[in-house]
C-alpha cells in the first residue's frame, strides 16, 4: 500500500543528510569552474591557439581541417553522382586497355617507334629524354600520364562541389601523383640508370653527399649551395647610391645619377616585403634600377626591414597601415624634399604594387596631388581570382596560420617558401631532387635563384590583415577598405596607370591584374609580357625569347575582356622595359640637372650610408 506524499516527505526529512553544507560546497566548486569569466575564456582560447600552433609544426602550416573538408566535399558529392562514377569507371577501363595495347606493341621488336597513347602537357619535361622511348620505361611514363589524366577528370566537374574545395582536391591529387612519378626513382628512371652505369655508381654517391649537405644547411640555417657566390652589395644590389632616409621599417635609397641631365620627375619604387627588394637590382646586366638610372631617371627604392620580434617586440604588431605610412608615405615625403615641385612616378611590384595602389587611392581621396603616375608590376588590386595561391587561403587556413604566427610574431620564411614551391613542385622540388640527388649534379645557381633563397619574415598583424581584408573579403576592390577610418576607391585615381602582367604568373595571374581596367576610370596602359612572376619582370633588353603585348585604354573607352585584348594587342619582340621607359618619359618631359643626393634641409636629410644599406642584410 502506497504511503501518502506528506508521509514520504517526512520520512525522507528524518533520514536525509544536512543539505546546506553540500549546497555551499557545490556553489563554490561551480564558481571555480565557471566558464563565463573573461579570464577563463581567454585561458580556453589560449589552449585552442596552442593546440593549433603545435599541429602546424607537423602539417607544414597547412590546415588539416581545411583539407579534410575539401576531401569530404568531393567524396560525398561524388557518392551522389552515379553518372560521374560510371563515367570514371568507363574511362579507367578504356585507359587500361589503351595502356595494355601500347605496352604489348612497345615490347615487340621495333616497338620503340610505337605512337604514344597520351602526350604530356607542354610544360611537363620529365619524360622528354629519348631514353624514355624504350621499353619498359615508355610504358611506365604512359601509365603515369594516363593516371594523371584520369584523376584530373575525377576531381573536376563534380556537381554541387564548392569551387574552392574542387581546386584543393584537384591540386592535392596532382601533388600526390607527382610524388610517385617514375622519374623520381632510380629503378624506374632510365636517365638515372644510364648515369649510374656510366659513373660506376659515383653519381648516386655524389647525390647522397649533396642531400647530406642540403640537410646540414637547412638544419643550421645556412643558405643553399652556390648562393654564397652572389654577395649582396658586390655582385647583386650593387647599383651605387645612398640611404637618404631610415625609420623603423624602411631604408630609402637614392641612386647616383650617371647622366649629366635627368628627367624632372623622379621614380619611386615600392617592392614587395615578402622577399628582399633587390630583385629589381640584381646583377649589373639585368638590374632594372641600374638601367633606369642609365636612361636618365632619378630613382628611389624602398628597402624594407626584415621583421624580427626577438630584437624588437613591436615588429609583430606592424600592420598594413604601418607599411603605408612608414613606407610609401614617408618615402614620398623624402622624395619631395629632395626633388621639390616634381610629380613622382610611383611604381609598385607584387604586394608593393597593391600597397602603392592603396596609397594612390588614399592620396586621390584626400586631394594629394604629388603623383605623376602609378605603375603596377604583377600587382593585384582585385583578389576574387588570385590564382592557385588561393588554395592555401580560406578562413580555416588563415586561422591556422594566425595560430602558427602567434608565438613567434611572424610568418616564418620556410612556411611561405614551401607554399610557393608546391605551386611549381615539378620545377622547384622534383626536378631539383632528380638533378642534385639522383644524378648527383649540382645545378648552377643564378642571381635570381640566389635572391629567391634570401627570404624574409612577415609580421603577424600585417599578414593577418592582408589575408583577411584583401584576399578573403576583397575589401579594396569593393571600395570597403579603410584608410585612416574612411574607405578608399581606385575610381578616385586620375593619374595615368601602367599595369604589367606576366603570362605564366602563378602568384598574380595576369587576368586578375587586368581587372585594373574595370576598377579605375583613368587612362590605363596594360602590358602583358612573357615569363613568370619573377623572371618576367627581370627581362632586360637583349634577353632571349622575350616579347610583350601592349595596348592603351583611354578614359571612357570601351572595355575589352582579357581574351579580346590578347587577340587585339600587337606583339613586340624584346623587353617591356623599353615600353615602360617610353611611357615614363613622355613626349615633352623636361630635362634638369640631377638633384643633390639627399635633402639638405628636408625630410630626406643628409645621406646616411652607401646602398644597399643595412636592412637588406638582416
Amino acid at each position: 500500500m502506497d504511503r501518502a506524499p506528506d508521509t514520504v516527505t517526512a520520512a525522507l526529512a528524518d533520514t536525509a543528510l544536512p543539505t546546506q553544507p553540500l549546497e555551499r560546497a557545490a556553489s563554490a566548486w561551480l564558481g571555480r569552474i565557471a566558464t563565463d569569466t573573461p579570464e577563463l575564456e581567454a585561458r580556453w582560447a589560449s589552449l585552442d591557439h596552442t593546440t593549433r600552433a603545435a599541429l602546424a609544426q607537423f602539417s607544414g602550416g597547412v590546415s588539416p581541417v581545411s583539407a579534410a573538408l575539401a576531401c569530404a566535399d568531393w567524396a560525398m558529392h561524388l557518392a551522389l553522382a552515379p553518372g560521374k562514377q560510371v563515367q570514371l569507371a568507363e574511362k579507367a577501363l578504356k585507359k587500361a586497355l589503351r595502356l595494355g595495347l601500347f605496352a604489348y606493341a612497345a615490347m615487340r621488336p621495333g616497338g620503340a617507334a610505337t605512337p604514344p597513347c597520351i602526350a604530356p602537357l607542354p610544360q611537363d619535361k620529365r619524360f622528354a629524354d629519348a631514353a624514355w622511348q624504350g621499353w619498359p620505361y615508355n610504358a611506365l611514363a604512359q601509365g603515369f600520364l594516363l593516371a594523371q589524366q584520369w584523376w584530373h577528370v575525377a576531381t573536376t566537374g563534380v556537381a554541387g562541389m564548392s569551387p574552392h574545395h574542387g581546386q584543393m582536391v584537384n591540386f592535392g591529387a596532382r601533388q600526390w601523383l607527382d610524388r610517385f612519378a617514375p622519374s623520381n626513382f632510380v629503378a624506374t628512371n632510365p636517365v638515372v640508370l644510364a648515369e649510374l652505369a656510366r659513373s660506376g655508381g659515383a653519381s648516386l654517391w655524389q647525390g647522397g653527399l649533396n642531400a647530406f649537405d642540403d640537410w646540414q644547411r637547412a638544419t643550421t640555417g645556412r643558405k643553399p649551395a652556390g648562393v654564397e657566390a652572389f654577395e649582396v652589395g658586390r655582385c647583386v644590389a650593387a647599383t651605387p647610391g645612398k640611404v637618404v632616409l631610415k625609420n623603423r621599417l624602411i631604408e630609402l635609397i637614392q641612386y647616383t645619377p650617371t647622366t649629366p641631365r635627368v628627367h624632372a620627375q623622379p621614380v619611386l619604387i615600392v617592392p614587395a616585403w615578402i622577399m628582399k627588394y633587390y630583385i629589381l637590382d640584381l646583377s649589373p646586366h639585368n638590374s632594372l634600377i641600374r638601367w633606369l638610372v642609365a636612361q636618365g631617371h632619378t630613382v628611389f627604392a624602398i628597402s624594407w626591414k626584415n621583421p624580427d620580434p626577438r630584437s624588437d617586440p613591436r615588429d609583430r604588431d606592424l600592420g598594413m597601415d604601418d607599411y603605408r605610412k612608414l613606407g610609401v608615405m614617408a618615402a614620398l615625403d623624402a622624395v619631395g624634399a629632395i626633388c621639390p615641385d616634381a610629380g613622382v612616378h610611383l611604381a609598385g611590384y607584387c604586394l608593393g604594387g597593391t600597397l602603392a595602389a592603396i596609397a594612390a587611392a588614399q592620396m586621390a581621396r584626400d586631394q594629394d596631388t604629388r603623383l605623376a603616375s602609378l605603375t603596377l608590376l604583377a600587382a593585384q588590386t582585385d583578389f576574387e581570382d588570385p590564382g592557385e595561391i588561393s588554395l592555401f587561403i580560406d578562413d580555416s587556413q588563415v586561422t591556422f596560420l594566425e595560430d602558427a604566427m602567434r608565438d613567434s610574431g611572424v610568418l616564418d620564411a620556410k612556411q611561405m617558401a614551401g607554399a610557393f614551391q608546391m605551386l611549381r613542385s615539378n620545377d622547384l622540388i622534383w626536378s631539383y631532387r632528380l638533378n642534385n640527388y639522383l644524378l648527383g649534379q649540382r645545378q648552377p645557381v643564378n642571381d635570381l635563384a640566389a635572391w629567391n633563397a634570401d627570404s624574409t619574415r612577415l609580421p603577424y598583424r600585417m599578414h593577418s590583415e592582408y589575408l583577411r581584408q584583401l584576399f578573403i573579403d576583397n575589401q579594396f576592390a569593393e571600395g570597403r577598405y579603410l584608410v585612416e577610418g574612411e574607405p578608399v576607391a581606385l575610381t578616385d585615381i586620375r593619374v595615368p596607370v601602367f599595369a604589367l602582367g606576366t603570362l605564366t604568373d602563378h602568384v598574380a595571374p595576369w587576368r586578375s591584374v587586368y581587372k585594373i581596367h574595370i576598377l579605375t576610370d583613368t587612362d590605363v596602359t596594360f602590358v602583358l609580357t612573357s615569363g613568370g612572376h619573377n623572371a618576367g619582370i627581370v627581362s632586360e633588353p637583349g634577353h632571349a625569347k622575350r616579347s610583350y603585348q601592349s595596348l592603351e585604354r583611354g578614359s571612357g573607352a570601351r572595355h575589352l575582356d582579357p581574351d579580346t585584348w590578347m587577340q587585339t594587342a600587337p606583339r613586340v619582340e624584346g623587353s617591356w622595359w623599353l615600353a615602360w621607359q617610353r611611357w615614363l618619359s613622355g613626349d615633352a618631359q623636361a630635362q634638369v640637372a640631377p638633384p643633390a643626393m639627399g635633402g639638405v634641409h628636408g625630410v630626406g636629410g643628409a645621406p646616411r650610408a652607401d646602398a644597399p644599406g643595412s636592412y637588406v642584410a638582416a
